[in-house]
């Protein structure tokens, strides 16, 4: 196919994501990059709600990762494994967990979400979550110290279980690396950490706009949030894409050699969305050897290495709707 006619398809899938019925859900941003470069982007307008009025997305405009924020989570723990300070292979450091069946955690099997704790993975209000109690509700300052206090089902390494709380379990071993120590406090703490992310991840890959939150202990909510453009978040993607090295592949190695292939190793399939499960990436068995980072209510990173391709959208779209949403973005990729 011809460029113009390549060109004329993608406006034309675009179009067609853009305009879903509201009912399926809005697309908010939309950028798509090929060999390093913006081919398309799109942005609309978010609408009014009892929070506040409408507000026209724009290529600055900041939006939330939710779930995409664990894959960051991911490249955080690979800069501290390249810098030797952190053995993924070796128990998790939890002091919480010493003399305990829980002693025998890796932060692999944090990585992996086969820690074997027991964490209700749910965002509807009238069910059963650890996830909304641990992020809205009255678990305490640490998310760490309340998802590492639940019971343990089966034994380390053993069930894989989608789980916000093992995220936040490792990022609190990542804060006390960063930090010095266990404890401290939460102000100082917070201000190592954002300082780690923004000089050794963010501003390296380019992604001046991002916006790391953190609970009232100091440590960084790497299960839900960093707020960036869709443009930053295509750069994080690119960083995968060319295997941890920053500047589209032309710049400084922040991440070990083979972390991709790390991040895509296959650990589970997920039988409720068809989906396989890497360490802290999803994995799309329609374009085998890609990888996405994934977050609630449509929010993806999508990297296709072969295809040279990074693709990223940013909206609100119900879970029942997300095949929908799915199907769209694979058309889209279909064309490169």
């Amino acid at each position: 196919m011809s460029r113009a006619e390549q060109n004329s398809k993608l406006d034309t899938r675009v179009d067609h994501l853009f305009a879903r019925p509201a009912i399926d859900g809005i697309s908010l941003a939309l950028v798509v990059q090929h060999c390093g470069e913006i081919v398309t982007e799109r942005y609309d307008t978010q609408p009014e709600n009892v929070f506040q009025p409408a507000v026209e997305i724009t290529a600055e405009s900041t939006l939330t990762s939710w779930s995409m924020a664990k894959s960051m989570t991911h490249a955080a723990v690979g800069i501290m494994v390249l810098d030797g300070l952190l053995d993924i292979e070796a128990p998790a450091a939890v002091p919480e967990w010493v003399g305990t069946p829980k002693a025998e955690i890796t932060v692999l099997d944090l990585l992996e979400m086969r820690s074997g704790l027991r964490f209700v993975e749910d965002y509807v209000d009238d069910s059963i979550s650890h996830c909304i109690e641990m992020l809205f509700g009255d678990s305490g300052p640490s998310h760490a110290a309340y998802a590492a206090a639940l019971p343990l089902d089966h034994p380390p390494g053993t069930v894989w279980s989608y789980a916000s709380g093992t995220t936040n379990i490792i990022c609190r071993i990542l804060g006390d690396i960063v930090a010095g120590g266990v404890g401290g406090d939460p102000v100082e703490r917070q201000e190592a950490v954002s300082s780690f992310l923004r000089d050794r991840l963010f501003d390296p890959v380019g992604m001046t706009s991002a916006e790391p939150k953190f609970d009232d202990a100091g440590d960084f909510v790497g299960s839900s949030y960093v707020d960036a453009t869709a443009r930053d978040f295509a750069r994080f993607g690119e960083l995968y894409r060319h295997d941890g090295v920053t500047d589209l592949g032309e710049g400084e190695r922040i991440l070990p050699e083979g972390w991709l292939a790390h991040a895509r190793y296959k650990v589970a399939h997920d039988d409720e969305d068809g989906m396989d499960y890497g360490r802290h990436w999803w994995l799309s068995p329609e374009f085998p050897g890609s990888l996405q980072c994934s977050g609630h209510e449509g929010q993806y990173i999508v990297v296709v290495p072969d295809r040279e391709l990074v693709l990223v959208h940013l909206g609100k779209t119900p879970a029942e709707s997300s095949p929908v949403l799915r199907a769209h973005i694979e058309r889209i990729i279909q064309l490169f």
